[in-house]
């Protein structure tokens, strides 16, 4: 049931959020080699009286990395480390790109935000003494894929950068980003959160020990996108969720169909117990790409958020301005809230989905292709499933009895 609506004394506003006025916080410089390029879509926690800020950064060799910064009120940078916080340690960071795939050369994927590969776009978690680190691991090659690393909260507030050795968690072949984590357990399972195009998809797992190997993501519930909307062509994740009296504050990005693929900032609230009922989702952006500095940089009319804490009943929305800059905007809490609440009759479709793999990645299966050089049907030899640049869905091999490469080719 929809609340009432207190209708006296004032208008009823859509939420929305506000510039600072000091805005960008963190720009890139020159004393940083790994940071002269872009510092960018930042992660945040609120923890021993600081805002601990952990953003992507690139320098002069167009690798991403990780730099740490922090503030005491939440606006103004307290301390920023000379060093990187987090590297790249892996193959599917970029440490060593492989452009070959089965003696068959593949075009790249090709990040638009720039640079070569590296660890991009982290969130952070905080689940009892450890802190979650979900981020894009792209190799400068193949495409982007999530990664979740951890580190003891000691560690991390005394910046002893021992991370946990960084694993895949979402399955190959596949452009999944935007993930982070929900900060409790819900009926003993750990909720993720991740995008694969054009939808948030959400995940219960019992554990986070993935293997990298054989357990990936799987999409089980999604929360799409909304034609005729301002978020019509894809929405994904923002911050991890903050709980609050009114449920799970989920502040997310989209962008539309009709505006020249400019990112926007808006906000659902989901239900605390089952955060993948949408209980209210604004339905205009509540901050859209107007300053200089989120249109000039290496990507025009962007603000992407990857960070949000909650301080002095303030939230704190921390993004990246066109791919090049640190910024932050604000709301009063119970203000925002209140606004929100007000989206709740706006919502056309109800929640949850019935659990559906939005992806399925399997290795040993039996497809059959037509060969154009053989001119008849074989099962796929090897298949591989791709999901191409139209968003068309496709599974590549080879044919079993002259070599040459095969092709199926599914729906969008």
């Amino acid at each position: 049931m929809a609340p009432k609506k207190r209708t006296q004394g004032r208008v009823n506003l859509p939420p929305v959020l506000k510039r600072f006025e000091g805005n960008p916080i963190l720009k890139p410089g020159s004393r940083h080699w790994w940071e002269t390029k872009a510092v960018f879509n930042p992660a945040a926690i609120y923890e021993g009286s600081k805002v601990h800020i952990l953003y992507r950064a690139i320098g002069e060799t167009d690798n991403s990395c990780l730099g740490y910064a922090s503030s005491l009120d939440g606006f103004h940078i307290y301390e920023r480390l000379a060093k990187p916080a987090y590297v790249p340690r892996e193959l599917f960071e970029g440490v060593n790109s492989m452009p070959r795939l089965d003696n068959e050369i593949f075009r790249p994927y090709v990040s638009v935000g720039g640079g070569g590969g590296g660890c991009e776009d982290p969130r952070l978690t905080r689940i009892e003494d450890r802190v979650y680190l979900t981020y894009v691991a792209y190799d400068g090659y193949n495409p982007p894929r999530v990664a979740l690393s951890s580190i003891n909260i000691d560690d991390f507030l005394n910046h002893k950068w021992d991370w946990k050795k960084p694993v895949l968690i979402s399955p190959p072949h596949i452009v999944d980003k935007n993930a982070c984590l929900l900060p409790e357990k819900i009926n003993g399972k750990y909720v993720i959160f991740h995008r694969i195009f054009p939808h948030i998809l959400i995940d219960f797992v019992d554990n986070l020990d993935f293997d990298g190997k054989s357990k990936w993501l799987e999409g089980q519930y999604r929360i799409s996108v909304k034609s005729s909307s301002w978020d019509s062509r894809k929405v994904a994740a923002g911050p991890p969720p903050i709980k609050t009296k009114e449920g799970w504050l989920f502040i997310y990005h989209a962008i539309d169909e009709k505006d020249g693929l400019r990112y926007k900032i808006g906000a659902m609230l989901l239900d605390i117990k089952e955060p993948t009922r949408v209980l209210a989702r604004t339905t205009r952006p509540i901050l859209e790409p107007e300053a200089e500095y989120e249109n000039e940089g290496l990507k025009y009319g962007v603000v992407y958020p990857c960070g949000a804490v909650v301080l002095n009943d303030t939230l704190f929305v921390y993004y990246g301005g066109a791919d090049m800059v640190v910024c932050v905007a604000t709301a009063k809490m119970d203000e925002f809230l209140s606004q929100l609440n007000y989206e709740r009759e706006e919502i056309q479709v109800s929640y949850p989905l019935h659990p559906q793999p939005a992806v399925t990645i399997r290795t040993e299966e039996h497809v059959q292709g037509f060969c154009l050089k053989c001119r008849k049907k074989y099962e796929i030899k090897n298949p591989r499933h791709f999901i191409m640049k139209n968003m068309r869905y496709a599974i590549r091999g080879i044919c079993p009895r002259c070599g040459t490469k095969m092709n199926k080719f599914g729906k969008s």
